[in-house]
């Protein structure tokens, strides 16, 4: 994504100096990928917001990157009717409304003034090399709340552009599958496959217009598959062990426009301060040791100090402890001299000393065994577990597990038994001292498709799972508190073995050929690199593409389950999803689902968004001038919509334009270019030109058991 932008400008700008005029929602979109200074540094001479009030330029080019909204067009016409800048090169980041195109169009100053028309495919966030999101939350309670069926449709639209977005930038025109659930008992147990048969709509209009998609590729035609978070309950609840995931659950990371940890930098010395501390990718340590297991994580961090102190004799004495964390933080306050790596380092053990503090004094030792033999279904034995209730309740009168950790324990015992009569439920919440509201949450599970609750008499099924575990597979032996995988890692394995079932997961265009999913598990000669395929030829690039979507928020075990498979089985594997989940956010909005939807502010329904009044602003007629000329009368209110309501924040990610539909005028192709150094490789040429405004397509550039699982001793 960063190689289209600066590609884009830099086409524009050919060597002339113009200014970019951005807006609130597509700064955020900028800024996830690109510093200031990167674009400052191809010709640009100004960064300016369209909100705010700007000197007026007639004498210089502007480089309009807008969200295509309609109060974001209310002040770009104010800025063409002032005659703001000299010529304006308009690029929208996703597609733009019709009717808000001949908006554009129908005026003879915009037909002036315009030079350049063109859409980038860009409205998500990339957030590492294989997940991206579309920083939305509130997509949860839109495709779960009961309240929120009158939004669904215009919100699965919404998705579908986006996601349509991300397979034009990666060049691809993947099959669509979607996951359909076995014996539903819930509503929105269609919610994955109306999402699929929209992005398949929406990927079919795009190719109709865009003769040149996809691009041509030696990759295997690529497959997105859809699916929902009733596919995996367990997942969004278990205690995970494995550094990224383990850290988001126990820890007050910050996870908004930056992913940020609070700590104490230089603990111990007269610099010491407070500090907002980045997670990024930039951030090697981090994102070497993020899908570690805890144990290897600090095992690692200690070894790489440990060589480093080898380097660097002069830092240490003979008499230094190497081998405990806390020795290690205080030996890298005194080095000054390497604060880059100093700081890294002082991060990631600070958080990883915070972790292991929360895994002792809350007893997550006891609780994982039980929460591993609730999820799979059986014992590290690979048997069906004994006692199971017992040994919940007994967790549950320990003062040692936080009320948090009891209410997910009773959420797993109740999925893990499909159900328990009401009474049951009541009993233990009162045993656990949690409050009766509980009881809501754990009862607004079987919207998401969980069954909590049965009655007395019922008949039960012996349902099977999703995907049976293979019993006669043996365990490793200190894996008995990682058990658990979620389902996207198993459906990826199938998946990629050609063997996914569909029947649980079915095409919404079934291919031709019905063992071409065999094939591809067998591997072609397409996917993968020949021999004779010359020297200068990366394997990387033959890779076929797996794109899972998952609705509702997907967790950080999910995510690290795409980058697993796809190093496993030779795939480039991405993970999209509205937003990241973890266990704390989770359940409190799964208890968001019996409040009243007004209380939860969904931006959808929130007061349209206006064009500041100051741009509608004339200056003050001549003296002497009489009245109605030029200056002093101000023009109508643009058609923006209702004011909104002072002191409330700008609304978040909700409702956007939908997607091109036919009967209007063919929409201008985006660029269909790699995400570059995020990782996502493809190479894939503009097209995004418009002739009715004259202007050229800007090429872009190709780039792009015996001790617990932490190695101390059980007690």
């Amino acid at each position: 994504m960063r190689v289209v932008i600066i590609n884009t400008i830099k086409a524009i700008t050919s060597g002339d100096w113009k200014i970019l005029v951005i807006d609130s929602d597509s700064k955020k979109i900028i800024d996830n990928v690109v510093n200031e200074d990167d674009i400052l540094n191809h010709n640009i001479a100004n960064i300016e917001r369209i909100e705010e009030r700007r000197d007026m330029n007639p004498t210089m080019d502007a480089i309009y990157l807008l969200s295509p909204q309609p109060h974001i067009v209310d002040c770009l016409m104010a800025d063409i009717e002032r005659r703001r800048y000299q010529k304006s090169f308009l690029v929208w980041t996703t597609v733009l409304d019709p009717t808000l195109r001949r908006r554009i169009d129908s005026s003879p100053l915009a037909k002036q003034q315009i030079a350049g028309f063109e859409t980038l495919s860009i409205d998500y966030y990339p957030r590492e090399s294989h997940l991206v999101t579309f920083r939305d939350p509130w997509s949860f309670p839109i495709l779960y709340h009961p309240a929120c069926n009158g939004l669904i449709r215009k919100h699965m639209q919404d998705l579908a552009q986006k996601i349509t977005g991300l397979c034009v930038t990666l060049g691809e025109y993947p099959k669509v599958r979607y996951y359909r659930p076995q014996n539903p008992i819930h509503e929105a147990s269609v919610l994955s496959s109306h999402l699929a048969r929209f992005i398949s709509e929406e990927l079919d209009e795009y190719a109709q217009w865009n003769p040149n998609f996809p691009p041509q590729s030696s990759r295997p035609q690529g497959v997105l598959i859809v699916t929902d978070r009733s596919m995996d309950l367990m997942a969004p609840l278990i205690h995970e062990f494995t550094y990224q995931a383990m850290a988001h659950d126990l820890l007050p990371i910050k996870d908004g426009d930056k992913t940020t940890f609070h700590m104490v930098v230089n603990e111990g010395s007269e610099d010491a301060e407070e500090k907002d501390m980045e997670l990024t990718e930039k951030d090697k340590v981090w994102v070497e040791n993020r899908h570690r297991h805890m144990k290897d994580t600090i095992d690692k961090l200690m070894s790489d100090f440990q060589k480093f102190l080898d380097e660097n004799p002069h830092f240490t004495n003979s008499d230094s402890n190497t081998t405990s964390l806390n020795a290690i933080k205080d030996m890298m306050a005194g080095l000054p001299q390497f604060q880059e790596m100093k700081q890294a380092y002082s991060l990631h053990l600070t958080m990883a000393q915070e972790c292991m503090n929360i895994f002792q004094h809350h007893k997550l030792s006891e609780l994982s065994p039980t929460e591993q033999d609730m999820a799979t279904g059986l014992d590290e034995d690979n048997r069906k577990p004994k006692n199971v209730l017992d040994t919940v309740v007994r967790l549950l009168d320990d003062d040692a597990v936080t009320q948090s950790d009891r209410l997910r324990l009773i959420m797993m015992y109740l999925l893990y038994r499909d159900g328990v009569i009401p009474e049951d439920v009541k009993r233990l919440l009162a045993h656990a001292a949690l409050p009766p509201q509980d009881g809501e949450i754990i009862s607004n599970m079987e919207l998401l498709g969980g069954r909590m609750t049965h009655a007395l008499k019922d008949v039960r099924k012996d349902l099977q799972p999703l995907f049976p575990i293979n019993t006669k597979a043996p365990l490793p032996e200190d894996n008995y508190m990682s058990r658990f995988n979620p389902a996207v890692k198993t459906m990826l394995e199938y998946l990629c073995r050609g063997a996914l079932d569909q029947t649980a997961f079915p095409y919404v265009k079934p291919p031709l050929d019905p063992n071409e999913d065999a094939l591809i598990g067998q591997g072609s000669l397409r996917a993968a690199k020949p021999s004779w395929a010359g020297a200068g030829r990366r394997v990387v690039d033959n890779r076929q593409r797996i794109i899972v979507f998952m609705a509702g928020g997907a967790t950080f075990s999910e995510s690290r389950a795409c980058y697993e498979v796809g190093a496993a089985m030779n795939r480039d594997v991405f993970m999209a999803t509205s937003h990241m989940l973890t266990p704390q956010l989770f359940v409190r909005q799964v208890g968001d689902l019996s409040v009243d939807k007004r209380r939860l502010d969904i931006p959808m329904e929130r007061p349209p968004r206006r064009a500041p009044e100051h741009l509608f602003e004339r200056p003050a007629p001549p003296m002497g001038a009489p009245p109605g000329l030029a200056g002093g009368q101000r023009p109508p209110p643009p058609p923006g919509g209702a004011q909104r309501v002072p002191g409330r924040a700008p609304p978040g990610p909700g409702g956007l334009p939908g997607g091109p539909r036919l009967g209007g005028p063919p929409p201008p192709a985006p660029p269909t270019q790699a995400m570059g150094n995020m990782s996502l490789h493809t190479s894939k040429p503009s097209n995004a030109s418009d002739a009715s405004t004259g202007s050229k397509p800007h090429k872009l550039e190709k780039e792009k058991k015996k001790r617990n699982i932490f190695g101390m001793k059980k007690g």
